[in-house]
C-alpha cells in the first residue's frame, strides 16, 4: 500500500524540520521522514565529545529578534521567532542534548507532522508516472512528485592511504581518555574534530600528533567557520611549547602493522620532501564524513563530486543528474564549499527558507515574496541600510545571499527582494533590467594578521574597498551585467547608520539611477 504526496522531505534533522516548516505555512501537502524515533537523530551522536561549536548568545543588549538572530547560530527559523535554542540552555556552546531537546520543542510547537523508525530501504523512480518511490524497511511505501534529502553527511569518510584499515574512525573511537593512557597517537586530520579529539587525550596519552598535507587554518582569520575554533586550539599550546605533541603538515604514504605498534610514513609539505617514518600505538582518522547514496537504484543515482563526498547540484539546490531531486541542509554546502556558512544551521536556515521559495515559484507559480519601496535616492538608500542593520540572512551568508532591488523608473516602482543566492538571482531574477543588490562581505585578503591590521579610518571612505571585516557591498547591474560597485566603510559594532556610510551611498545611488535615467529617455 502506497502514499502519495506532493512533497517528500527524508531526515528531520533541523535542515528537514525547518523545510516541513515553511513548506507547512505555504500550504503544500508534504510528508517528513526520519529513520529513528525523533527528530535530529544525527546529534545525539555528534559531536562525539557533546560541546557545539555554534554560538548561543543570549544577552546582546539588542530586544529586536530578528537582529539577535545574527548570535543566535542554533535556533530555526518561525514567523513567532520561537521557540529559540536560549529557552533551553544559556551556554555560549551548548551541549548538543540541548539542540535534540531543542528541536523536539520546534517540532511540537509547530506541529510539524513526522514519520518516526522510516527506515529508508529503496528509493526509485518509475518513467511511466514521473514519481519518485521511497520504500521503507517495514514495508511502507512513499510516492512523491518531488523529493528532497536533508540526511546529511552520514558516512564516514576514509581517505585513500595505504594501510588506512588500521586507523580508527572519529565516528566511532572509544571517547574515554582512560583507554589512551601512555600510548602514542596520531591524529589524521586537522579540523575541529580532530583537535577536540586530541584535547580530549592531552591529560593521558604519551604523545599526540596531528597530520594532514595542509596548514591549520583558523576560522578568525578566514571567517569560515568550519576552520579550527578558537576553542579547539588550546592543543597549539602542547605544540609549540613542547609537550610532546606535534602538529604534522605531510602526506601519509603509508601505515603498516609491526608487531602491537604502526609504523607510518610521512613525506614532510616544509621540509624539502623529506620522508620520516614514525611509531604509534592508536591511529584515529578524523577525515570527515560523506553523502550516502545506497539507498537509490543504479538508474537514479545521483551525480557525485568526484571524491564522493556530495552530491553535484544546481544553483535551486536540485540535483544535476536527476530533476525534481532536491538537498536541504548540510548538503547545500556544495554550492559555497568552505566559503559560506552552507554546512551549518546558522547559514542553511536561509538557504531552506530561499529554496521553499524557489519550489513555490517553480511548481505552484507563485512569486518571491517581495515589498515596493518608492523609487527615490533616498527611500532606496534607507532601505538597503534598514537592511544591512537588521537582516540575519545577509549577515551570516556573507557574499553568498543578498538582497535584491529591481527599479523600474518608468513605471516609478522598486521592488525589494529579500536573501536570494547570488547564483540564482543572476540566473533567474537579473537577466533583463536594472538591478541593486546589497550583501555583507570581509575584504578578500585573508593573509594579514587580523589582530594587528591597520583599519581603515572612519572619514576615509575613499577608501572603504579596503574594509577587512563584514561590511555592505552594494552593486548596480544592467541586463544582468554589473556596472559600478561601492563598498560601505567597516564599522567595529556592525551598525551603519552615520554620516560616512549614508552619503557615500546616496551619492552612489543616485549616479546610477541618473545613468538609468537617461539610458530610458
Amino acid at each position: 500500500m502506497e502514499t502519495h504526496f506532493p512533497y517528500v522531505i527524508i531526515g528531520a534533522g533541523p535542515a528537514g524540520v525547518q523545510l516541513s516548516y515553511f513548506l507547512g505555512k505555504a500550504g503544500l501537502n508534504h510528508m517528513l521522514v526520519e529513520r529513528s524515533d525523533r527528530a535530529s537523530d544525527f546529534f545525539r551522536t555528534y559531536p562525539r565529545h557533546r560541546k557545539l561549536l555554534s554560538i548561543n548568545k543570549v544577552h546582546t543588549g539588542i530586544q529586536d529578534p530578528e537582529t539577535n538572530l545574527r548570535w543566535d547560530w542554533n535556533s530555526l527559523l518561525s514567523d513567532e521567532y520561537e521557540p529559540l535554542l536560549k529557552e533551553r540552555t544559556a551556554k555560549y556552546f551548548p551541549d548538543a542534548a540541548s539542540f535534540v531537546d531543542y528541536l523536539g520543542d520546534f517540532v511540537t510547537r509547530h506541529d510539524i507532522e513526522l514519520a518516526t523508525e522510516f527506515d529508508v530501504e529503496s528509493i526509485d523512480r518509475y518513467p511511466a508516472s514521473r514519481r519518485f518511490e521511497v520504500r521503507a524497511r517495514d514495508g511502507r511505501v512513499l510516492t512523491a512528485d518531488r523529493l528532497i534529502l536533508a540526511t546529511g553527511l552520514s558516512l564516514p569518510w576514509v581517505p585513500d592511504i595505504e594501510g588506512i584499515e588500521h586507523a580508527e574512525h572519529y565516528a566511532s573511537v572509544s571517547v574515554d581518555p582512560a583507554d589512551f593512557v601512555n600510548k602514542r597517537v596520531l591524529i589524521i586530520g586537522k579540523g575541529n574534530s580532530a583537535f577536540e579529539t586530541a584535547e580530549n587525550l592531552v591529560e593521558t596519552a604519551a604523545s599526540i600528533h596531528l597530520v594532514s598535507p595542509s596548514q591549520v587554518r583558523f576560522a578568525w582569520q578566514t571567517h569560515f567557520v568550519g576552520n579550527l575554533r578558537a576553542v579547539n586550539n588550546n592543543f597549539l599550546d602542547t605544540y609549540l611549547l613542547k609537550a610532546q605533541n606535534a602538529v604534522l603538515d605531510a602526506t601519509i604514504a603509508g601505515i603498516e602493522k609491526v608487531g602491537d605498534e604502526f609504523a607510518v610514513t610521512f613525506g614532510y609539505t616544509h621540509a624539502h620532501g623529506e620522508i620520516e617514518t614514525l611509531r604509534y600505538d592508536r591511529i584515529i582518522a578524523c577525515t570527515g564524513f560523506q553523502f550516502d547514496a545506497s539507498s537509490f537504484s543504479d538508474r537514479l543515482r545521483p551525480e557525485l563530486t568526484p571524491c564522493g563526498r556530495l552530491p553535484k547540484m544546481t544553483h535551486e539546490w536540485e540535483s544535476t543528474s536527476i530533476s525534481d531531486l532536491f538537498f536541504a541542509g548540510t548538503l547545500m554546502q556544495y554550492r559555497d564549499y568552505k566559503k559560506c556558512m552552507s554546512s551549518f544551521v546558522h547559514g542553511f536556515r536561509y538557504n531552506v527558507r530561499a529554496l521553499a521559495h524557489m519550489l513555490r515559484g517553480r511548481y505552484h507559480g507563485e512569486a518571491w515574496p517581495t515589498t515596493h519601496v518608492d523609487p527615490s535616492v533616498s527611500s532606496i538608500r534607507s532601505a538597503i541600510l534598514a537592511r544591512v542593520n537588521r537582516s540575519s540572512g545577509i549577515w551570516l551568508q556573507p557574499g553568498f545571499l543578498a538582497d535584491f532591488i529591481h527599479v523600474d523608473l518608468s513605471a516609478a516602482d522598486a521592488t525589494y527582494y529579500s536573501e536570494i543566492p547570488f547564483d540564482y538571482a543572476r540566473e533567474i531574477l537579473m537577466t533583463r533590467g536594472s538591478w541593486i543588490s546589497t550583501s555583507l562581505e570581509y575584504g578578500r585578503d585573508h593573509s594579514f594578521d587580523p589582530f594587528s591590521h591597520e583599519r581603515v579610518h572612519r572619514s576615509d571612505v575613499t577608501h572603504a574597498t579596503s574594509s577587512a571585516f563584514l561590511h555592505p557591498v552594494v552593486r548596480y547591474f544592467v541586463d544582468g551585467e554589473q556596472v559600478a560597485e561601492h563598498h560601505i566603510i567597516e564599522d567595529l559594532a556592525g551598525v551603519w547608520e552615520e554620516a560616512e556610510h549614508i552619503e557615500p551611498l546616496e551619492s552612489f545611488l543616485r549616479q546610477c539611477l541618473l545613468v538609468n535615467t537617461c539610458a530610458a529617455e
